[in-house]
């Protein structure tokens, strides 16, 4: 009797998606003033590298974002909607409360008949989305996936508070993930600490018609960044030792777009030097679970990430949530 031979999972095709509205720290600045907020163009950059973000029009859903990555990802992939047996979304901010994003994207693509479902794990949510689709792809469940991060986080944001509001912003990027003989995502690692569910929370939640709780963005910075540093560092190393790979064998890191400081951190105790980081935090702000797929398209269709590099792709975020993936591109 003959094995059967291995399947994995292979990225085909990358896209990505920011609404026209840009903001840049000195709009923000302005228009925080205007409502007796202060804050300044220096201030932002020096804490969080942040010197510009795109907030969707009014509306403008999640779905919607998504649904134009998602198509521009699978003409990356020479790949047709009809073929797409696979959709998870990962988001913070659907469209409602149900039906899921990912059922929306199905519909704008029209696409029917295959699982379409969310993934909430905030700011790793396309982490968890895409390991999860490379489980599925791997056990015979799928064949072709589009995985998606899309986020809408400006309509979440206290714009009262300076320390939160100015490092968000919304897009989508997304991924074709395709069966293949020859291996392309290497190894994955997934956690999460429900104990430290209050350090960056969005409380509210509709009961009987209404808003109960808190229903904005609140965030303890320095105990997020406390536990991002090291977290990040723990998980990337967990998934090179899945793969049998070393620091050395990392072309790219492409992790969340939080804070550049937290991504210089990572980055010193990966010994990886800077320019082998992909950063667009500084022109996207922190797009939570779009920020990796929107990272990962803008350095593919720039030239900086190439067909053979290994990439290193790790997220962290409110749960508390972290994961990564190691992958051959």
């Amino acid at each position: 009797m003959n094995p059967t031979p291995l399947r994995y999972s292979r990225i085909t095709g990358t896209g990505s998606f920011l609404p026209p509205k840009r903001l840049t720290n000195e709009d923000l600045v302005a228009q925080l003033a205007a409502t007796g907020v202060e804050t300044s163009d220096q201030w932002i950059v020096e804490r969080t590298g942040i010197r510009a973000r795109h907030f969707a029009a009014p509306d403008v859903t999640s779905s919607d974002l998504a649904a134009e990555a998602a198509r521009r990802a699978l003409a990356a992939a020479n790949c047709d909607a009809a073929q797409i047996d696979l959709i998870i979304v990962a988001t913070s901010t659907p469209d409602m409360v149900f039906p899921s994003a990912a059922c929306m994207v199905q519909e704008k693509l029209g696409v029917q008949g295959c699982p379409a479902f969310d993934v909430q794990a905030v700011c790793s949510g396309f982490v968890y989305a895409l390991a999860i689709a490379d489980s599925m792809i791997k056990t015979g469940a799928a064949s072709k996936a589009l995985v998606i991060g899309a986020e809408v986080f400006s309509r979440i944001l206290d714009f009262k508070d300076r320390t939160t509001c100015v490092l968000f912003g919304d897009g989508a990027g997304a991924v074709v993930l395709e069966a293949s003989k020859e291996p392309g995502i290497l190894a994955s690692a997934l956690h999460a600490d429900g104990r430290h569910v209050d350090i960056l929370c969005t409380p509210g939640t509709v009961a009987g018609g209404v808003v109960l709780g808190n229903p904005l963005l609140q965030m303890d910075g320095p105990a997020v960044f406390k536990l991002a540093v090291g977290v990040l560092e723990d998980v990337a190393r967990e998934v090179l030792a899945k793969a049998g790979r070393s620091d050395a064998d990392i072309d790219w890191l492409i992790p969340h777009q939080a804070n550049i400081r937290i991504m210089q951190s990572t980055a010193k105790k990966l010994k990886l030097a800077m320019d082998k980081v992909v950063v667009t935090v500084d022109r996207h702000g922190n797009t939570s679970a779009a920020s990796i797929p929107l990272a990962l398209d803008d350095a593919v269709r720039s030239g900086q990430v190439k067909p053979g590099d290994t990439l290193m792709l790790e997220g962290v975020g409110g749960g508390f949530t972290w994961g990564a993936v190691l992958l051959d591109f």
